[in-house]
């Protein structure tokens, strides 16, 4: 069993995102500029946010935070994405989930000009996606692709199995996992809450993707010897013996899932890492003009 080191690998990248950007500054160029906004005070969302915005800070990209009451109306947000559209300084702009019930994240969404979408949620970056166009593709499911690139993980032929459709994970990575590229030309079976025989489907996979939102889902007689195991979940879990009172936990039952693997990742520690440093790489694209001119 190897760990997939999402620490030590978002290490490197932020170091090749920080000589890109010095070496930008050092040409005179216009450094990268992320820009969030952050509706209320989620305590996830809060902490969410400062790590993305201390990651800026440390690889010399500019970024901005702008700041809303939970009463916001959803006309003066769309008015504010709208304001970042059209400023040729700010390079791309993420509005941070969930936002409060009276507002539709569909319509911010949809209103986010695609050439800013860093998060790769508009529904043009999509369907881009899904045709193999050049597109921002959501910050999750590419780190997981850079995970398995990194790590030189075989993926042509295998079994890939996603367990969870989220629209910002399970299904982006089933249609990244199937595309005629590398890493992809996977076999796919999609799954959810409602999948029959989902302990064997799930022992049926080459590489196993949990992105159910449910702590300690998988358990070892739902994963085969030597597959891939990648925990995309990340739960706060009561725990007494914690100073803080609760533990974070994946999808994966880490203890007994990891000795039956090749390849496991560890959460904390693993894809949530290689998230940030998407976005990172989705903002200096945004910023060369590279998936848009």
């Amino acid at each position: 069993m190897q760990l997939l080191d999402g620490k030590l690998l978002s290490s490197q990248i932020k170091q090749e995102i920080a000589a890109e950007v010095a070496q930008i500054r050092g040409q005179g160029g216009k450094i990268p500029h992320l820009v969030a906004i952050l509706v209320g005070n989620n305590g996830a969302s809060e902490t969410y946010v400062a790590s993305k915005m201390k990651n800026c800070e440390e690889v010399g990209m500019h970024s901005t935070l702008i700041r809303f009451d939970p009463s916001v109306s959803e006309e003066e947000l769309l008015n504010k994405v709208r304001d970042v559209n059209e400023n040729p300084d700010m390079d791309g702009l993420i509005v941070q989930l969930p936002l409060p019930d009276h507002i539709n994240p569909d319509r911010i969404m949809e209103t986010i000009d695609p050439a800013k979408d860093v998060d790769g949620f508009h529904p043009i970056n999509i369907g881009r996606m899904a045709k193999g166009l050049p597109a921002y593709i959501s910050a999750t499911p590419q780190g997981v692709l850079e995970m398995i690139k990194r790590y030189n993980i075989e993926t042509s032929g295998k079994h890939c199995v996603v367990v969870g459709r989220s629209q910002i994970v399970g299904l982006p990575m089933s249609i990244l996992m199937q595309r005629n590229t590398y890493p992809g030309n996977c076999t796919v079976t999609l799954t959810h809450s409602r999948t029959k025989n989902l302990a064997e489907i799930c022992r049926t996979a080459d590489i196993l993707v949990a992105a159910l939102g449910k702590p300690e889902f998988v358990t070892a007689d739902m994963v085969k010897e030597g597959a891939v195991v990648i925990d995309v979940g990340l739960e706060r879990v009561p725990d007494a013996s914690k100073k803080s009172g609760f533990a974070l936990k994946g999808d994966v039952k880490f203890d007994e899932v990891a000795p039956k693997t090749s390849f496991i990742t560890p959460v904390p520690g693993g894809v949530g890492l290689m998230t940030i440093c998407s976005l990172m790489q989705n903002t200096l694209k945004a910023a060369r003009g590279e998936i848009y001119a």
